[in-house]
């Protein structure tokens, strides 16, 4: 049985995408997976218990049987951690952890391991991400998301934390004018400083991009029609603020968008409605005209209706661009095509010593 750990040195480098797109491609190669995260001090708490929409997601994908507790042994939510930094919590949560990874390593023939936002994650409860790969005898690969001046930086922080546990690096994310720089300069200069890259993995706009719930949830946006369009994608985001002559042509610059613009501009939400539009932010909490909800439904675009102003709306939208959640099954099936194409997993079988039960 082999592990598999998938750390960072950041948070939104890729982690979670790298863990699905690996694990289905283990299970497409006839092994059985198993899937772990660790220690996660940044647990949200849900009907009075930890929540990780990860750990979630990785149970449904894998269909694992083991309980979420399991699946997340040590999850820390803020009440938790506000026990533990006042001395009163008592809990062995190294015994927690090794009793949870007995557990999911039955019968499996590759456990992965997804670490938390950072490797400086797990010290509150004295397992930093180092110890535990060491104390779980993983082997451990790092993701780094692409920039220019602190990938390189980012990969070496992780060999010299990591030590003989690091297999190697992925490097996430990068500019398609940039990936010929990746793949002749920045991966031969690290696997000379003897960290091996598995892959130089493209930015792809859709992986980026954000469904209207996540951006309905952010503006905590009323939804006026189209509900059950909430796990469409927005790949683009259009401020409508110009004239309504102006206004055709500039939509139509951008497909798969959501645009924002002020509930009162009725001529804007036509024309965005007659080009490639995801969803309508009317912002001012100023109400659609009758037309414009008629046209919305007919279209399927969703309406969101922000108590915003137009600044505030774009300023909370665009943090979302990027960052947004990796559970969305057109995410998934693209991943997996630019693994198949970009990741080398001959190199990454040999480092794990596992040999694919298919071919």
């Amino acid at each position: 049985m082999t592990m598999l750990y998938v750390t960072s040195s950041e948070t939104f480098s890729g982690k979670s995408a790298l863990c699905i797109g690996l694990g289905k491609r283990f299970q497409r190669d006839g092994l059985s997976v198993g899937y772990m995260k660790p220690v996660n001090t940044l647990a949200q708490c849900r009907a009075g218990a930890p929540y990780d929409a990860d750990v979630e997601f990785a149970k449904q994908t894998f269909a694992l049987p083991e309980p979420v507790e399991v699946l997340s042994p040590v999850a820390i939510t803020p009440q938790q951690a506000e026990v533990i930094l006042k001395g009163e919590d008592r809990t062995d949560y190294e015994a927690r952890l090794l009793a949870a990874c007995r557990q999911v390593c039955q019968n499996r023939d590759v456990i992965l391991l997804e670490g938390g936002y950072s490797l400086r994650e797990g010290y509150m409860v004295n397992l930093p991400s180092p110890y535990v790969a060491s104390l779980l005898h993983a082997k451990v690969l790092t993701v780094a998301r692409y920039e220019e001046r602190l990938v390189v930086d980012q990969v070496l922080t992780a060999q010299k934390r990591l030590g003989d546990s690091l297999i190697g690096a992925v490097i996430n994310a990068i500019p398609r004018q940039r990936m010929e720089f990746a793949q002749t300069v920045l991966k031969p200069f690290l696997e000379q400083r003897g960290v091996p890259i598995f892959g130089c993995l493209p930015l792809e706009r859709l992986l980026q991009a954000v469904s209207i719930g996540e951006l309905a949830e952010g503006l905590e946006a009323q939804v006026l029609c189209c509900q059950e369009r909430m796990d469409d994608l927005v790949e683009h985001l259009m401020v409508g603020a110009m004239t309504v002559d102006s206004a055709l042509s500039y939509f139509r610059r951008r497909p798969n968008k959501a645009v924002i613009t002020g509930g009162d501009r009725s001529d804007i939400h036509l024309a965005a409605l007659e080009t490639s539009t995801r969803c309508l932010i009317l912002t001012g909490n100023l109400q659609p005209s009758p037309l414009i909800l008629s046209r919305a439904e007919e279209a399927g675009v969703p309406i969101l209706l922000a108590r915003h102003d137009t600044l505030s709306a774009v300023e909370i939208v665009e943090k979302y661009f990027g960052r947004s959640r990796f559970q969305q099954n057109k995410k998934i099936e693209r991943f997996c095509q630019i693994l198949d194409e970009k990741f080398d997993f001959e190199a990454l079988y040999a480092a794990l010593d596992l040999q694919p039960k298919v071919q």
